[in-house]
C-alpha cells in the first residue's frame, strides 16, 4: 500500500473574492474588525486584526464589507468538487482543500505532472490560491498556509520544512505562551520536554504538533460530493453580454467536470440558467455521449452564449446536470489514438448541435429490417451498440451483399424497353437478383413513413452508360417495372 501523499490548496483571499467586486480598497470585516483587506486598503496600513475605527482613520475611503460565511462556503464546494477530477479523496479544513494524491500519481504521469497539472487547472476558479505538498495533510495545510510552496513526499525530511514555520499557527493560546518564553518556531517548540510543554501550552496542541510532524495518525473526513450537481454562482457585477459570460461559468463547468471525474460519470444535458432582475433564461447544453471534460462542456457553452442577446444584465448563473449517466471506459490502442478520434468526433457533433440547433443534427441507427428504406433511422442522440471485435465485424461484413453509399428518399421509376431497364441509355445487369420480401405485417395497418409497406422486389446491380454502379429492383407484384434505389459510385 502506497503512502499517502496530501496536497494543500489554501485560499488566502478567499473571504474577499467570494464577495461581489467592490471598488478598491476595500476590506472585509468580522466582529468590528477588519479580517481581509485587498492590496491597496494594506498599503495604507489596514491589516487584519486593525478595529473598523481605526482602518477609517488610517484610509477614509476604505469600503468595508461584512463577511458572508454562505458564498465562501459555497465557493469552497466548488473547489472540492473541481478537486474531484484528481483524486477520490478530498476533505476540506477551514479556507483550504486537502487532496490525497499518493494513489493517483500513475494517472497523471508522476508527481511533478500531478502538482503542476493542478496548479494550472486552479487558475480555472479564479481564485488566489497557495499550494503546498507534503507526507501529512496538517503539514500541507501550515506549509501553504505559510505560503511556502514545498513539494516534500519524505517524512524523514519533513521536520526540516516544518521547523521554521512560526508557532502562530498553533491556537492563539499556546502560541501566545510559547511566544512568552521564547519559542517563535514549531522546530524551538518541539526541543522542549514535552510533559514540560503539554502542561504549559495544552495536550491538544502537542497532538497537534505529533500530527502535523507525522508522529500521531492524522485521520480526515472526507468531503461527500453531492448526489445532484447544482451549483450557483453569483457574478462580481451585472453582464450585459453574453459571450463575457463564458469566464464566469468557467468556475462552474471546472467543479462539474471534478464531479463527473468522482462519480465515473458523464454528463449527457445539462442547463446553464442565467439569473436577472426579471427572472432567468434558460440555455440547454447537450453532448453526443456522456462527457467529464470540462474543456468540451466549456466550447459547447461557448458556441451557444455567443450567439445569445441578453434581455437583462445577469446577476448570477446557475449550472444543473440534468442527464447523468454511467461513463464508461474506453480500451487503449496499440497503434493510434482509436479513444481520442471518438472523443474528436462527439466534440464536433457538439459543436455543430450547438451551433445550427440541436434538432439540425442527427444521428443514424440501424433498425431490423430488410426493407433498404425502413433498415435506417435517424435520432437526436447516437444509439449505443454493443462492441465487436475485428474478426467477427470481418465476417459480418463479408457476408452481407453490397448495399450502395446513396439510397435516394423514395426510388425512381425506369423506363423499360423489352424488359431491360433504361436511364439515359440501356443498364447492364452485373450481379443479381436479391430477392427482398418483407413488410407484410404493416399493410392495411398504418404502412410507414417512407410508404413501403408489403415490398416483394428482385435487386440488381447495374452499370448505366457513364459507367457508375447503380442499385436497381424489379417489382414482382403487378403492375411490376423497374426503379432506380440507390448509388455506388
Amino acid at each position: 500500500m502506497k503512502a499517502p501523499i496530501w496536497l494543500a490548496l489554501h485560499l488566502p483571499a478567499l473571504a474577499l473574492e467570494a464577495l461581489p467586486s467592490s471598488p478598491s480598497p476595500s476590506a472585509v470585516v468580522a466582529q468590528g474588525r477588519v479580517l481581509l483587506a485587498d492590496a491597496a486598503a494594506q498599503r495604507a496600513g489596514v491589516m487584519a486584526g486593525v478595529g473598523v475605527s481605526s482602518a477609517r482613520a488610517l484610509l477614509p475611503a476604505l469600503s468595508l464589507r461584512p463577511r458572508d460565511l454562505a458564498r465562501e462556503s459555497a465557493a469552497m464546494q466548488a473547489v472540492a468538487c473541481w478537486a474531484g477530477r484528481f483524486t477520490p479523496r478530498v476533505s476540506l479544513a477551514d479556507d483550504t482543500v486537502l487532496l490525497e494524491i499518493g494513489r493517483c500519481l500513475r494517472l497523471f504521469g508522476g508527481l511533478r505532472a500531478l502538482v503542476a497539472t493542478i496548479g494550472e487547472s486552479a487558475a480555472s476558479l479564479d481564485l488566489s490560491v497557495a499550494l503546498a505538498v507534503a507526507p501529512t495533510p496538517l503539514a500541507a495545510h501550515w506549509l501553504a498556509l505559510s505560503g511556502v510552496a514545498v513539494v516534500c513526499t519524505s517524512p524523514a525530511r519533513l521536520a526540516q520544512h516544518l521547523d521554521p514555520l512560526p508557532v502562530t499557527l498553533l491556537p492563539a493560546r499556546a502560541a501566545a505562551a510559547l511566544q512568552g518564553f521564547g519559542s517563535t518556531t514549531l522546530g524551538a517548540a518541539r526541543r522542549l520536554p514535552a510533559a514540560a510543554l503539554a502542561r504549559r501550552i495544552g495536550a491538544d496542541a502537542v497532538c497537534l504538533l505529533a500530527r502535523a510532524f507525522g508522529e500521531l495518525p492524522d485521520p480526515r473526513p472526507d468531503f461527500v460530493f453531492p448526489e445532484q450537481f447544482s451549483m450557483s454562482l453569483p457574478l462580481p457585477a451585472a453582464v450585459e453580454h453574453a459571450p463575457v459570460l463564458v469566464f464566469a461559468a468557467r468556475r462552474l463547468v471546472a467543479a462539474l467536470s471534478g464531479w463527473l471525474t468522482a462519480r465515473q460519470a458523464g454528463v449527457r444535458r445539462a442547463t446553464l440558467r442565467l439569473r436577472h432582475v426579471s427572472g432567468e433564461t434558460a440555455l440547454s447544453l447537450g453532448f453526443s455521449e456522456p462527457i467529464a471534460d470540462a474543456g468540451r462542456i466549456e466550447r459547447v457553452l461557448r458556441e451557444r452564449l455567443d450567439r445569445l442577446t441578453l434581455t437583462a444584465p445577469v446577476e448570477s448563473l446557475c449550472l444543473d446536470a440534468l442527464e447523468v449517466a454511467a461513463r464508461p471506459g474506453h480500451d487503449g490502442a496499440l497503434f493510434g489514438d482509436a479513444g481520442g478520434e471518438r472523443e474528436r468526433m462527439g466534440a464536433l457533433r457538439e459543436r455543430l448541435g450547438a451551433r445550427l440547433g440541436e434538432t439540425q443534427v442527427v444521428f443514424p441507427a440501424v433498425c431490423n429490417d430488410h426493407r433498404p428504406e425502413c433498415a435506417t433511422r435517424c435520432g437526436a442522440q447516437p444509439e449505443a451498440s454493443p462492441p465487436l471485435s475485428s474478426a467477427l465485424l470481418s465476417s459480418l461484413l463479408s457476408s452481407l451483399p453490397p448495399r450502395p453509399l446513396w439510397l435516394l428518399a423514395a426510388p425512381e421509376s425506369l423506363r423499360e424497353v423489352a424488359g431491360r431497364p433504361y436511364r439515359g441509355g440501356r443498364l447492364d445487369l452485373l450481379t443479381g437478383p436479391e430477392r427482398i420480401e418483407s413488410g407484410w405485417w404493416d399493410e392495411g395497418e398504418r404502412g410507414t413513413e417512407t410508404g413501403a409497406v408489403d415490398v416483394r422486389r428482385d435487386y440488381f446491380i447495374a452499370r448505366d452508360a457513364g459507367g457508375r454502379a447503380v442499385w436497381i429492383f424489379r417489382e414482382c407484384r403487378a403492375p411490376g417495372g423497374w426503379f432506380l434505389h440507390g448509388f455506388f459510385s
